[in-house]
């Protein structure tokens, strides 16, 4: 199950995985972090409806985050549900993360001497300047990474050094290591827009401010990767006196109606995803089972 975030991925994951006799395993890059619950829209136990969930609070705050180590993760959570008979529903808006659990995709190792360079240049030049530097060593990726990110400008630009090679050969074409179908929850912008405000909302309510605070004693604003989510930059940012709650709030809107087109986009790319209204949980996996029927019997021989 892919698409932007708020588009009801997660509820319909839980839908498919009681009707598949399966259980559900995250591909939410930011849900893999302990304590990271309001922010990142976890389901709640009672929302989870007894299904099984895989691949949640593994990590730290302060842990830097690693596809490849989700790779494996991922790639035994599959095999261990096969091993029981259970099919696995794997859900979540992390492009990366989705392709590495799914498909042939190898990622080279790291150096700690270049990427601590490559740390401090950013610290002293601004990540413009590396974006420029990408832009020359690797035109594509620079396309696709955003100028802001500025984990992974150091990660291709790491690669790029380390390998002699484009980040972007690491990306090959959309081959399956795993069997899979991936379905697609797509909403009109004003729709989603309106949701992602709602959610927004609804988080603060909830007490995203207060978990932030607890999370900052834990090492949140030292966290490479974690520190960076939507929401908890932002918070953080009130926290340390550089703008108010109302401007954080409004801020944290804004960051994630950007982030959703750009999930929208990776998504969009790749031609296997059957894409689907968004709507009740049920009615969607009414569609998305007859879908798989549909498959079902295309394969079959007789």
């Amino acid at each position: 199950m892919v698409g932007a975030t708020a588009v009801g991925k997660s509820d319909l994951a839980v839908e498919l995985a009681l009707r598949l006799d399966g259980e559900v395993v995250n591909a939410d890059s930011m849900q893999l972090y302990r304590g990271m619950d309001i922010g990142t829209a976890k389901l709640d136990d009672d929302q989870q409806r007894g299904v099984p969930h895989h691949l949640l609070d593994i990590w730290g705050v302060r842990d830097p985050a690693s596809v490849a180590a989700y790779q494996s993760l991922a790639r035994q959570a599959f095999v261990a549900l096969a091993a029981r008979g259970k099919g696995a529903v794997l859900v979540g808006g992390s492009g990366l993360y989705v392709r590495a659990a799914l498909d042939q995709l190898d990622f080279p190792g790291t150096d700690p001497a270049v990427r601590a360079r490559l740390e401090g240049e950013l610290a002293e030049h601004g990540a413009t300047a590396l974006h420029a530097r990408l832009t020359e060593l690797d035109p594509a990726a620079a396309r696709a990474i955003q100028p802001a990110n500025a984990r992974r400008l150091v990660r291709a630009l790491e690669v790029v050094e380390m390998t002699g090679r484009p980040f972007t050969a690491y990306l090959p074409d959309h081959r399956y290591a795993v069997a899979a179908v991936q379905i697609g929850l797509e909403l009109p912008r004003a729709e989603l827009d309106m949701r992602i405000a709602d959610r927004v909302a609804a988080m603060w309510r909830r007490g995203l401010v207060e978990e932030v605070r607890r999370l900052e004693g834990e090492g949140l604003r030292e966290g490479r990767t974690a520190s960076r989510a939507l929401g908890y930059a932002q918070v953080l940012g009130h926290l340390a006196g550089e703008c108010s709650e109302d401007a954080a709030r409004e801020e944290t809107v804004r960051a994630t109606r950007r982030f959703a087109r750009r999930q929208d986009s990776w998504f969009r790319r790749d031609p296997r995803v059957r894409w689907l209204p968004a709507g009740p949980p049920r009615e969607v996996a009414a569609q998305v089972m007859d879908h798989l029927r549909g498959l079902a019997e295309l394969s079959d021989p007789r």
